[in-house]
């Protein structure tokens, strides 16, 4: 009588343990790994609500419901989404749970002896045999000693082993994986950047209110924020006369590390930054403001001051909007700024040379609603003009002033502004160590090569030389005819 098999029932410890083996095998962590690469293509791809969102509002614009949906799956913001942080913690487990088991076993394997001499010799790799002495024995021990070989002597036979480092490094480079996805943790968690474009002549104080843009960590507070002010003494800007490509960028500041403090004079440079702490701040880009006086019907000034412009190209033609929405009708002046102003008959006016020389400023002018009640963002270098009246076209050069209808515009000069990149990352110096020691790992590994060379002083006098390349890596044919060279000497 046939009995069916009887399954037995698994139970919840049996189930967890099952899946955690399942979690922290090899193939697991890099399936994951994969996953979190194809993850971070959408937030390459689409823009994210914390580094550009007018882009994102644009978006919404453009087709409401397709933006819903995007939303929905946290594709405006893929770094911050609960599926990213889910891929990625699963990562690191996987990653913890596989290799520092390894990690314990190679330890112990690193520290005990090389395994005894096979009986049969003749079928390991590269076999040599012939009638020598025991001299040629103690000469082939002398010889592994000498390369470095770990050696294991029993009953007349040597068991030598050589390239251990091959597995460290392995483990090194998934240790470092580990150490890299904890300093970028550390760094999402506690970390701080933010930039802010300042004017030469004016200060920078280090408060929420000050910056252009500005992304705190999950657990990042405002009172972590250093209490330094800077204020912009002068910039120097050296360009090559016949490329207009830059070679030196030299900023001059005043520092305050803390209230009541004595100010002290400093530099910065592209790649000499200056330090609070933790806290870095980076000289990234220059460009100009146009100095402004903008007067209503009435002659009353309605606008005056630096309006930053943004660059275009290598010679710092730049672009930019006027807003002043405290006239009557608001008034908008859609510009373009020529550092070194000439005239091409193709493209009209252009800037010949980077720094301002003679500069121009181009504009229309326009009347209307300038769209700033609406409650949606908006650029500070652009104007929605869909809502305006175009007043006019001038050019207008430093001192000069053009007066329409509803007031008049006089440009008054140019000042440099700098872009300040305040970085606070206190995971930076793990990430940099794992980086580090996750290159040296990988160079142990691809270029150490792990054998065994096993030697026997038989009966007879016959001696016995075999060994075994792991992985078939290549060089183990050379070190045995090297050493049998030598015994047979």
């Amino acid at each position: 009588m046939n009995q069916s098999a009887i399954v037995p029932e698994v139970g919840t410890k049996s189930l967890l343990r099952i899946l955690w083996r399942q979690l922290t095998s090899m193939r697991t962590a890099l399936i994951l790994l994969l996953l979190l690469a194809v993850a971070s293509i959408p937030g390459s791809l689409i823009p994210q609500r914390a580094q550009n969102p007018m882009k994102v509002r644009q978006y919404f614009a453009s087709d409401p419901t397709l933006a819903s949906w995007m939303d929905r799956f946290s594709l405006f913001d893929v770094y911050g989404s609960s599926w990213f942080s889910a891929v990625y913690i699963l990562l690191f487990i996987s990653l913890i749970g596989c290799v520092l088991p390894r990690t314990v076993e190679h330890f112990h394997a690193a520290r005990a002896l090389p395994p005894l001499t096979p009986k049969n010799l003749n079928r390991m790799d590269f076999y040599h045999s012939w009638s020598g002495s025991e001299k040629d024995f103690m000469t082939a021990k002398d010889w592994l000693t000498r390369k470095r070989f770990r050696i294991r002597e029993f009953e007349g036979a040597i068991s030598a082993e050589k390239g251990y480092l091959r597995e460290t490094g392995n483990l090194l480079f998934h240790l470092a994986l580990i150490l890299i996805l904890v300093g970028v943790s550390i760094g999402g968690l506690f970390g701080m950047s933010g930039e802010a474009i300042v004017n030469v002549g004016e200060r920078f104080t280090n408060t929420p209110t000050t910056y252009d843009s500005l992304t705190y960590g999950k657990l990042f507070k405002d009172e972590s924020l250093p209490p330094f002010a800077i204020s912009i003494d002068s910039f120097q800007a050296k360009y090559n006369p016949a490329t207009s490509a830059p070679e030196d960028y030299t900023l001059n500041v005043t520092v305050k590390e803390r209230l009541g403090a004595k100010p002290v004079k400093r530099k910065i440079k592209v790649n000499s930054p200056l330090g609070f702490g933790g806290t870095n701040v980076y000289l990234q880009a220059t460009g100009y403001s146009s100095v402004v006086t903008v007067r209503n019907a009435a002659g009353e000034i309605v606008l005056q001051g630096p309006i930053p412009f943004l660059p275009q190209d290598s010679n710092m033609t730049s672009i930019g909007a006027i807003k002043v929405p405290d006239s009557s009708p608001q008034l908008g002046f859609v510009a373009s700024l020529l550092p070194t102003a000439a005239r091409d008959k193709l493209r009209g006016g252009i800037s010949i040379y980077p720094e301002a020389l003679d500069p121009e400023l181009l504009f229309s002018a326009w009347k209307g609603d300038l769209g700033l009640d609406r409650g949606i963002p908006q650029s500070v270098y652009r104007i929605d003009t869909s809502k305006m009246e175009k007043i006019g076209l001038k050019g207008l050069k430093i001192g000069q002033t053009y007066t329409f209808a509803d007031g008049s515009i006089r440009f008054d000069g140019v000042v440099q502004w700098v872009n300040l990149q305040v970085v606070r990352d206190p995971g930076k110096p793990f990430a940099l160590v794992g980086g580090i020691l996750s290159i040296l790992g990988l160079l142990a590994s691809l270029f150490t090569r792990r054998r065994r060379i096993w030697v026997r002083f038989g009966a007879g006098g016959v001696i016995e030389v075999a060994g075994l390349a792991k992985n078939a890596a290549p060089g183990l044919e050379e070190e045995i005819s090297e050493l049998t060279a030598e015994l047979r000497r």
